[in-house]
């Protein structure tokens, strides 16, 4: 019965073929077998379900399309024969000749469709491959019995490599046996495959020439893959893995000797071509670091290059022998499955490529365009009401900012893997990492612009930032840098600088001009006048007090012994405030000695009982003399 060769456990069978001296390599096959496909794979199983339902499919429609052409076929039989029995002239014979005409017609229509049909099935369903050594010897298409397509491709292979380590095994043992509807192709009493009807309308051909076909084409395949275990074919392999060890190794001392020839010529004329590396005045290598880097990038070329060798020897050695063939397809699959999946995502990704460098030649022309307006505007060749030049510079900043900002958010669609959930993740970790370590740095550049815009200074101003005294040196969007009058380098967050108040000394000194002022304190037996008269002769006689501008006083308390007298004198030289201050002082000495009035501080209380005054004795009246030196003046802040 058909049904009884498909058992793939029927041992009684197999005894009959092989005897018991190949039942244990025979179990142990089995069990081997048996082994490898408890181990298959989820996938595949989904896989094989969806082929053999399409395989089924298939098969059903050829099914249909063979009896509506066997049907058509005995119609058409039934009315030749009426049309054969009747005259010439009856018009009966000219209704079925008509009626027959409209049968082929309809056929054929019918016939062209349900072919075009087939073929696109076809077309979907390859079939199972039976495959016992590799290579494809034929598909199974349909189901058997209780077999699907799957089963039986399997029951196939499993036979055939039971059959290939039969020591005994003869090529025609392999025959074609007729089988009451079907044809089966038999070794000895084994059923290797039965092929029936369904088999023969997938191929288009009989039966016959199906099973004929297939013998011949598993006695082929057997006698191929005994040749290949045989003692000459196993002999010959070695002689060629022989052959390309020693190929092999003479490209590898080949290699070597080319590197040592190079390392020696390096060697020789190294002060000819090895010079060093200089970056403008700076040696960034020495003759001999230089000389020692190259050494290693030869190293490194060198391993890389036998290493290649090494891989691409590999699949040559292991493809010698059939049973380590499928290591050697690996490695090939392993070199080339890499460059394939690297070369297809480049010539895929060009496209977004091109898009990422046309947004961002755009963007750096944007950005040019910014830098040469900022340039002209701080350079004053373009005016814009109401736009100071020194805001140029860090408007363009916050321009380029804000376009490399919408450049990057333009591109990121466009990154490779910027749709992964894990290029996701990253840019969010980022993200947070960025907003949490760089919330001061954003707070400092807020207020730089904040600065910017406010004008309270520029470079070169002396200002006064809390407790701090100096010349703004530096001025940038994170922090703004003074120089004191000790030469201390300062650095203050812009952040502090807008939180806290900033006196400038600078701004309007050119134009309004800057007041110093000192204060000191006099007694009540002293007439305001001749104080005030004084105070603005000593502040004229100073160094970096302006003449064109009258100083002024102002008396600003009345204290219980003294009167205080503030001295207020015009300079334009901010810079070297601490200096006329100084010199204003010593002048304010000078004239009150002069004139013979005693200066009061404001912790100091004179009581007039007789004793002396507190005025030097050579500025005495008629003992004055005035000094004879004279003072070196640093203009150094």
């Amino acid at each position: 019965m058909p049904c009884s060769y498909a058992a793939p456990g029927n041992f009684r069978t197999l005894m009959k073929s092989f005897g018991m001296r190949s039942f244990f390599p025979i179990l142990l096959t089995i069990l081997t077998i048996h082994l490898q496909s408890q181990a298959q794979d989820s996938s595949h199983v989904s896989h094989d379900s969806t082929a053999n339902a399409q395989l089924i499919a298939t098969t059903r429609l050829l099914r249909e399309s063979d009896s509506l052409i066997k049907a058509d076929a005995a119609a058409k039989a039934a009315l030749e024969e009426q049309i054969q029995q009747l005259s010439s002239n009856n018009q009966r014979k000219k209704e079925l000749e008509q009626q027959l005409l409209n049968i082929e017609q309809a056929d054929s229509l019918k016939k062209a469709r349900q072919r075009e049909r087939i073929l696109q099935m076809k077309a979907i369903s390859q079939g199972i491959p039976v495959a016992p050594f590799g290579d494809t010897l034929f598909r199974v298409y349909n189901k058997l019995g209780p077999f699907k397509p799957s089963d039986r491709a399997a029951n196939i292979s499993r036979k055939l490599q039971l059959i290939e380590k039969d020591p005994f095994f003869s090529p025609d043992s392999i025959t074609v046996v007729p089988n009451e509807n079907n044809v089966d192709v038999v070794y000895n009493d084994l059923i290797i495959q039965t092929i029936t009807d369904d088999d023969a309308l997938w191929l288009d051909q009989d039966k016959t020439q199906v099973a004929t076909a297939y013998a011949a084409t598993i006695r082929k395949a057997i006698q191929q893959e005994k040749a290949q275990h045989s003692v000459q074919y196993i002999l010959i392999r070695l002689g060629w893995l022989a052959l390309i060890l020693v190929v092999l190794g003479l490209i590898i001392f080949g290699i070597n000797r080319l590197f040592r020839s190079l390392r020696k010529r390096l060697v020789r004329e190294k002060d000819r071509y090895i010079k060093g590396v200089k970056l403008k005045n700076y040696a960034l290598l020495n003759p001999q670091k230089q000389l020692g880097i190259i050494y290693s990038a030869l190293n490194i070329v060198r391993i890389i290059l036998v290493l290649l060798v090494l891989y691409l020897t590999l699949p040559l050695i292991f493809g010698i022998f059939p049973w380590t063939k499928g290591i050697a397809d690996k490695l090939i699959d392993w070199t080339l499955s890499p460059v394939k999946s690297i070369l297809s995502g480049i010539l895929h990704y060009l496209p977004k490529l091109l898009t990422i460098l046309v947004i961002y030649v755009v963007t750096r022309l944007l950005v040019k365009l910014v830098n040469y307006l900022a340039s002209e505007i701080a350079c004053g060749n373009l005016k814009i009401n109401g736009f100071y030049t020194d805001w140029a510079l860090p408007t363009a900043s916050g321009i380029k900012f804000l376009l490399y900002a919408f450049m990057f958010v333009v591109i990121f669609p466009y990154l490779p893997g910027s749709d992964s959930k894990v290029f996701q993740g990253v840019s969010v970790f980022l993200g947070i990492l960025f907003s949490l370590g760089s919330s001061s740095a954003i707070s400092n550049v807020v207020a730089g612009f904040v600065i910017t815009y406010m004008r309270p200074f520029k470079i070169g101003d002396r200002i006064r930032l809390g407790e701090i005294t100096g010349d703004v040196i530096e001025k940038n969007l994170l922090v703004t840098r003074l120089r004191t009058t000790k030469n201390e380098e300062i650095t203050v967050p812009n952040a502090s600088i807008l939180n806290g108040h900033t006196v400038n000394f600078t701004s309007s000194s050119k134009d309004l001009g800057l007041i110093l002022h000192t204060t000191v304190t006099i007694g009540y037996d002293v007439p305001w006048k001749q104080v005030h008269e004084l105070l603005i002769r000593a502040a004229l006689a100073t160094e970096g007090i302006q003449k064109d501008r009258e100083p002024f006083v102002l008396q600003t308390a009345l204290n219980d012994f003294s009167v205080a007298y503030e001295i207020n004198a015009y300079t334009e030289e901010s810079h070297r405030m601490n200096e006329i201050y100084s010199r204003l002082n010593q002048q304010i000495q000078d004239h009150f000695n002069e004139g013979g009035v005693e200066i009061m501080s404001p912790q100091y209380h004179a009581h007039r009982d007789g004793n002396a005054s507190t005025i030097p004795p050579s500025y005495m009246p008629g003992n004055y003399e005035p000094p004879a030196f004279k003072v070196k003046v640093d203009h150094k802040p």
